[in-house]
């Protein structure tokens, strides 16, 4: 309980501390700090890397601080040039302020905004600079930041040679002025974010410093990256894992969690585990001792899942889970799916269409998984014989033994095939 009264303590063993400006854990174990972190409403829904540092707020919450989230009605409309290759389409103001509704729906499951002492708060940017003129905000910002100063930071240097409009340039001023306004008007004193927004954190440093002759204080967490080491982002790609379950369903949130590797799983559960550092320590040394077990994968899919989603959302995931993976799944249990279910359990394995002139032709199983499926299950005639007698195949969940058999099989739903190779290959063979 210490721990957790000590937030920058508890940030450290979490691995959830980047970069800090000095002296901030020292001001933080006076109690009672506000800090604040910005969400730039350019999607509908917040996603995994997200979640992070929503962890930051929660855990700030915790520790007897009062945690802010700042909605960037703002800042949406300009776009923060960090970590991207390439400008940020505009959005309109209805799409930004129905992304600001539903991200704000989002906090609510994760930070308690009752009416304790450190309840909780949501603020938007877009109050305050609504008022602001240009010639005012120039005169009152701007002058107290060089460009030089500016052009030093990574997100700029990263865009200078392929290029940056003035107006993704001067978005390190506006999120300055943000934390200016909120030491100035709200007693906040304390700025966090991803590892990627140090360069826009430091520069509300400077210019409560220049501004107002005050400190102020900042920290930033690890980014969560994709395995091909790219940032998890809102608009960036097509393949995030969302908070929303219309966007990412319960099931592809838990498998993606569940796959985790053992590394990518012991850094994570140290950032979602509420428990204490000796529980989460012993937790994963009780997994590197049995691997193969994957104990720490599981823990992990099931709390961050019930998190985000619900213990039920949670418990229909890990069904359907067994449903692919458990032996001991019967066919009838299989056939008893609604056709909702089994494509909800088949999200992300490969589909194969054929057609049902290809299918009613087919003369042995060795035919189909082979030759009517162009070859995306078994390469080969010789392949699919060679894992068919050594009992590598199941279709619909009934193994199969003979590779000359004729496939006198019954679709599920009258169009589906659920073909499993080996241990964890999956397919799904769709008759059209």
């Amino acid at each position: 309980m210490m721990l957790k009264k000590n937030f920058v303590a508890n940030l450290h063993w979490r691995g959830m501390i980047h970069n800090i400006v000095p002296g901030t854990e020292a001001y933080l174990n006076q109690g009672g700090t506000m800090g604040y972190i910005g969400f730039d409403p350019s999607a509908s829904s917040l996603h995994l890397g997200n979640l992070v540092t929503i962890m930051l707020l929660r855990h700030l919450q915790e520790a007897g601080h009062t945690p802010i989230a700042l909605l960037g009605g703002a800042t949406g409309m300009i776009g923060d040039p960090s970590g991207r290759t390439q400008e940020r389409l505009f959005l309109t103001e209805e799409v930004l302020r129905y992304n600001e509704a539903c991200i704000g729906k989002q906090l609510e499951k994760f930070l308690d905004f009752s009416n304790g002492k450190n309840r909780a708060r949501l603020l938007n940017n877009l109050d305050w600079f609504k008022k602001e003129s240009l010639l005012g905000f120039l005169r009152e910002v701007g002058k107290h930041i060089s460009i030089g100063y500016m052009m030093a930071k990574d997100s700029v240097k990263q865009r200078i040679n392929t290029g940056i409009s003035y107006t993704e340039f001067a978005y390190q001023l506006l999120q300055g002025y943000d934390f200016y306004h909120l030491y100035l008007h709200e007693g906040v004193s304390l700025q966090m974010g991803g590892s990627d927004q140090w360069g826009n954190l430091t520069t509300g440093v400077e210019l409560i410093r220049k501004k107002i002759q005050s400190q102020a204080f900042a920290l930033t967490v690890p980014l969560l990256t994709r395995a091909d080491g790219t940032k998890f982002g809102k608009t960036a790609s097509g393949d995030n894992i969302w908070l929303d379950p219309e966007k990412t369903s319960p099931y592809q949130f838990y498998q993606f969690l569940l796959n985790c590797s053992d590394h990518e799983a012991e850094k994570l559960i140290k950032i979602f585990h509420g428990c204490r550092q000796e529980e989460v320590e012993s937790l994963i040394l009780a997994h590197q001792s049995r691997p193969e077990k994957r104990m720490v994968q599981q823990i992990l899919a099931e709390i961050v899942t019930t998190m985000v989603h619900s213990a039920a959302a949670c418990k229909k995931a890990i069904w359907c889970t067994g449903m692919l993976f458990d032996g001991a799944v019967s066919t009838d249990q299989l056939f008893a799916l609604s056709e909702e279910d089994l494509l909800m359990i088949c999200t992300t394995i490969p589909k194969i269409n054929i057609t049902s002139h290809t299918f009613m032709e087919v003369d042995t199983i060795l035919s189909l998984l082979s030759v009517a499926t162009g070859g995306a299950i078994l390469s080969s005639k010789s392949e699919a014989k060679r894992i068919i007698t050594s009992r590598g195949v199941m279709i619909n969940k009934v193994l199969i033994l003979d590779p000359f058999e004729k496939p006198n099989l019954m679709l599920l739903h009258n169009r589906y095939l659920l073909v499993q190779k080996g241990k964890k290959s999956h397919y799904l063979i769709v008759v059209q």
